[in-house]
């Protein structure tokens, strides 16, 4: 079959690779209908998240056909429609029966390469480096789903192929960041990052009933589809001297209620600790530029909650003294798209969510490469590129 593989920092090409088979009896086979960029590839791709192979394939985020299944898979069949979310849950221990899927107990073949970094290992991954289970990604003809009863959730009629898609994670993951905020009536709610988590997570926001959302960003075309689609106040951080005194002007000198980002170690900002986490970043000293995370702490009013969806490394100059001192709440986590997909098929036919938006770029499985140039440096207004493999 054929796939998109990392061959290298910043060297991806599209190869001829094995097609995937059962390997457990739980096992599903899927054909991928769409796979679409995240920017959590970014990192790896860059360099800045080890454990990628020569010859990976990666992508985690698809939806597709069923082809094939073991003998032990009840719940699905062949022919069904499905979104998979991209972490990988199991049917049977305590953090998948607790609805913390992403960090199942069973699922990460390589735990090990994580036990000394993180104290326990996650689960595991599509396509996301061997420390996350090393397993194949979706940007490929086939991908095996393991546990397909656990992580293959059918589309119901009424729901799209585009809509499901971006159901598997960036929608889940923005909803899991708005619904850590603990929302209610009246607040409001900033977001750092107006790609697909962070628009969806803003989105997300209004849905569970905030009363302002403002997002932050620089990128013209971002932060009109988030006046647009999602009636959002918008804040370009490099036309105003602080993003912190800006969002306090906005919110009559208090702050906001909640603080989400959705952002992470590539973040961009300005002034001299951009330069110096840049720099640092750059000789490998660090791995991360912080830039949304310290903002959100800062600005986020007393007794608030900072929800963060980005994923950092080794932070430097983290701000813990503002988290003790007012009484903030910091919540986190990789999404746990098992909880939340039936949820949001009912948004999706409620007609309250259409994450379809987010497709600037639908190309074929051959270009990309091309796609994920266009997605990375921002070019042609992209926010999303689709494959169709």
């Amino acid at each position: 079959m054929r796939a998109l593989c990392w061959n290298g920092v910043n060297d991806l090409s599209v190869e001829t690779v094995d097609d995937p088979r059962i390997l457990n009896p739980h096992d599903v086979i899927v054909r991928v209908g769409l796979t679409t960029t995240c920017g959590s590839d970014l990192h790896f791709i860059d360099g800045y998240l080890p454990g990628m192979r020569e010859g990976d394939v990666f992508g985690h985020e698809f939806m597709g056909e069923i082809v094939d299944t073991g003998p032990e898979v009840s719940k699905v069949r062949k022919g069904e429609r499905v979104v998979v979310p991209s972490f990988i849950g199991c049917p049977s221990c305590w953090y998948c029966e607790h609805d913390l899927h992403s960090v199942c107990d069973t699922t990460n073949p390589n735990a090990e390469l994580q036990q000394e970094v993180f104290g326990y290992p996650t689960g595991g991954i599509y396509g996301y480096t061997h420390p996350f289970g090393g397993y194949q990604g979706s940007h490929a003809e086939y991908i095996r789903v393991p546990f397909g009863d656990v992580n293959c959730f059918p589309i119901p009629d009424g729901v799209g192929d585009e809509h499901a898609l971006f159901l598997s994670d960036a929608v889940p993951t923005g909803f899991m960041g708005a619904d850590f905020c603990d929302i209610s009536p009246g607040d409001t709610v900033a977001v750092w990052g107006s790609g697909g988590v962070g628009l969806m997570a803003a989105h997300s926001a209004r849905i569970l009933g905030a009363h302002r959302v403002v997002v932050i960003d620089r990128f013209p075309e971002r932060l009109a589809l988030a006046r647009d689609r999602i009636g959002a106040e918008t804040l370009d951080y490099t036309d105003v001297d602080s993003v912190t005194e800006a969002l306090r002007e906005l919110t009559g000198g208090r702050g906001p209620d909640a603080c989400i980002d959705a952002v992470g170690m590539e973040g961009h900002g300005t002034g001299l600790q951009n330069l110096y986490d840049r720099a640092k970043q750059v000789l490998r000293l660090e791995t991360d530029r912080a830039t949304a995370l310290r903002q959100a702490i800062i600005a986020c009013r007393k007794g608030g909650t900072v929800s963060v969806l980005g994923i950092y490394g080794l932070t430097d100059k983290f701000p813990m003294g503002a988290l003790t001192n007012k009484s903030l709440t910091l919540r986190t986590a990789q999404q746990h798209g098992q909880r939340y997909i039936p949820r949001l098929f009912d948004y999706v036919r409620e007609g309250k969510l259409d994450p379809t938006y987010l497709i600037t770029h639908d190309m074929s499985l051959e270009e990309s490469v091309r796609g994920y140039d266009l997605f990375k440096n921002k070019k042609e207004g992209c926010v999303r590129a689709v494959f169709r493999p």
